[in-house]
This record gives structure tokens, C-alpha cells and sequence, in this order.
């Protein structure tokens, strides 16, 4: 049971709002982060007392059904109190293709788990973990197992830094 809720503390519930207007700044526990593609899924963990994000895996099936059996697990394993999603948008702020479907896949994280989720702008994240991994040495197609959890990492690091900044 995530920690917030052991205390009697319930997550304001947001339920009212699109889900890309949600915040929950006061949850603390286990975070994880989701960059959704729609072939691969990079998963970020962390933790709100440190503010840090880590990649933790790459999700890489067809179906969707094995994609939230693998995710089922993840949240068994690390019991997070909030999951963070990267929301896709063209660089001027505009919603695409793309956006659209990491939205669905946020309302059926939330619907499916009953768990927070918010999402997060994931504008270049691809292109600072392309980048974070050149400087570690792994270049070329050696990136592509590696990239979509470094992107979610990303993204739950920008979560920190906007909402549990370590002062």
C-alpha cells in the first residue's frame, strides 16, 4: 500500500480535471515515469524524498496486453504512489498524433491501477537522452535498447525538478 495512504492521507482527487492539468506536489514515495511509444515503453523510477530519477527498463512487446501484464509487475514490485507520463507535443506547444495516445495511455494507467498519473511536456527528451548517452559512449544503434528508459528518466527528473525540488 503506497505510504500516503497508510497515514490516512488520500491524493486530492483530481478525477475533475483533464488529466494533463493534474498536479500532486505533496505525494511522497516511489515515482514511476513512462515514455510511451508506440512500439517501445521506456519505464524511469525515483523517489521523491531524493528527487532523482533512474532508467529502469525498456517495454518492448506488440500487444497491449502483454505491454500491462509487464507493467502490472513493475507496479507490484515498486508500489508507487504517483506514475509520471511524457506528454508528446510539437516543439511550438501543439498536440499531435502522438499526443493523443500517450493521453489514453495515461487514463488507462489510472483507470486500471487506481493510481495518480500526470502527465509531464516530454519536448526533447529524446533528443537529451540521444545526447546523455553519446557522453557515456553509447552511440549509434547501440542506443536504441537504452534510449526510451533514459527518455523516461527525463522525464521523471523534470517532475522533480518542478515539484520536489532539493533544496
Amino acid at each position: 500500500m503506497p505510504e500516503a495512504l497508510k497515514h490516512g492521507k488520500q491524493p486530492l482527487n483530481q478525477s475533475h480535471l483533464p488529466i494533463r492539468e493534474r498536479r500532486y506536489p505533496d505525494l511522497s514515495g516511489t515515482v514511476l515515469a513512462f515514455d510511451f511509444g508506440e512500439k517501445r515503453i521506456g519505464v524511469a523510477v525515483g523517489e521523491t524524498l531524493l528527487s532523482l530519477a533512474h532508467p529502469l527498463l525498456t517495454i518492448d512487446a506488440e500487444e497491449n496486453a502483454a505491454k500491462f501484464e509487464q507493467i502490472t509487475s513493475l507496479l507490484q514490485e515498486w508500489q508507487p504512489v504517483l506514475l509520471i507520463v511524457g506528454l508528446p507535443m510539437t516543439m511550438d506547444g501543439d498536440a499531435h498524433a502522438m499526443t493523443a495516445l500517450a493521453q489514453k495511455f495515461a487514463q488507462r494507467l489510472e483507470g486500471r491501477f487506481n493510481l495518480p498519473v500526470m502527465m509531464i511536456d516530454e519536448r526533447l527528451t529524446s533528443a537529451e537522452a540521444a545526447q546523455s548517452l553519446r557522453e557515456a559512449g553509447i552511440k549509434g544503434r547501440a542506443q536504441k535498447q537504452h534510449l526510451d528508459q533514459v527518455a523516461a528518466q527525463t522525464i521523471l527528473q523534470s517532475y522533480f525538478d518542478a515539484y520536489h525540488s532539493r533544496s
